[in-house]
């Protein structure tokens, strides 16, 4: 059983409220800033993944090998 709110739940179905350009005219509903739909995802998490991921599975890997297979 979930406990959630049923009043936050959103309808998939509902089309995506456009992005918000009239901020004061829509103050009380308004939607998403220009700056939240266009930025880019070049900072954070995902490009050190890229990098980190291999590099522990080779590490890990070679801890098994030598621990392991002796």
């Amino acid at each position: 059983m979930e406990n959630i709110d049923e009043t936050h739940r959103e309808d998939p179905n509902k089309p995506l409220k456009p992005i918000e350009h009239d901020y004061p005219a829509h103050e009380n509903d308004p939607g998403p800033s220009p700056e939240a739909v266009k930025e880019e995802n070049d900072k954070g998490a995902g490009p050190a993944m890229k990098w980190a991921i291999p590099i522990i599975l080779i590490v890990l890997f070679i801890v098994y090998w030598f621990l392991f297979k002796k």
